[in-house]
């Protein structure tokens, strides 16, 4: 038993390689083509990705609460965090959207030269305020002008399954800025693919989305509250 799980996990990541290597080189082809396509060109990554961690490993996953997303009204997903499955898994849940990432990510050949294709919000994490100025300035010039949502993990990063990290300002800040709607989301994912391990458990990751959060009045208190309590009850 755990030897096929171990094989079943490592031909996942052996795919996941190729695939990304590929994608990687393939798409240095659409520096020069609109925006849109490149985007569209670098979902199918994760399409394919996703598909060959169900073929290889059996995870798949259902989402409640998808009848709230309102795709005519760009948005701020304010999502828990515990695995690098929600990674990918979000660009499938909600409409075109840019992420919130650390800047070192882009500097990585080929890998972080494509991620740099789709101009995400690159923080500087040392950069003390300097990086909530970043977060902010860039947040509402990619949703303002592209029309992009804007994803984004308020723990700062991976949390044990079934635990909930500290809720930093930044999100909910960005959002009170841009008075969009707000989607809070919870899952299981690190259940299945856990934080630093190889292994990837057969299972159905469950995601649940909020009803819109409407920022209008409320502060930054108020926000990182409904996703504590939001990240709890769900």
């Amino acid at each position: 038993m755990k030897i096929g799980l171990y094989l079943r996990s490592i031909s996942f990541e052996i795919g996941r390689a190729v695939l990304t290597l590929v994608f990687s080189v393939v798409g240095q082809l659409f520096w020069l083509a609109p925006y849109k396509v490149r985007y569209e060109f670098l979902t199918y990554w994760t399409r394919f990705t996703l598909a060959w961690l169900q073929f290889t490993c059996g995870i798949r996953f259902e989402v409640e609460g998808a009848e709230h997303i309102d795709p005519t009204k760009p948005s701020v997903v304010m999502a828990h965090h515990e695995s690098a499955w929600e990674t990918m898994a979000m660009q499938l849940i909600f409409p075109r959207q840019t992420y919130v990432l650390k800047k070192e990510l882009m500097r990585i050949p080929f890998f972080g030269w494509t991620l740099a294709m789709l101009s995400p919000i690159a923080i500087d994490r040392a950069a003390g305020r300097q990086a909530m100025r970043q977060l902010l300035e860039q947040g509402t010039q990619r949703m303002q002008q592209r029309g992009d949502w804007i994803v984004i993990y308020p723990e700062g990063t991976r949390v044990p399954t079934g635990t909930i990290g500290k809720i930093n300002k930044g999100a909910a800040s960005l959002a009170l800025k841009l008075q969009a709607p707000i989607y809070l989301v919870t899952h299981n994912a690190g259940a299945f693919w856990p934080k630093n391990s190889l292994l990837r458990k057969a299972g159905v990751v469950k995601v649940k989305v909020s009803p819109p959060l409407n920022p209008q009045n409320m502060t930054v208190e108020q926000i990182n509250q409904a996703v504590q309590d939001w990240y709890q009850q769900a």
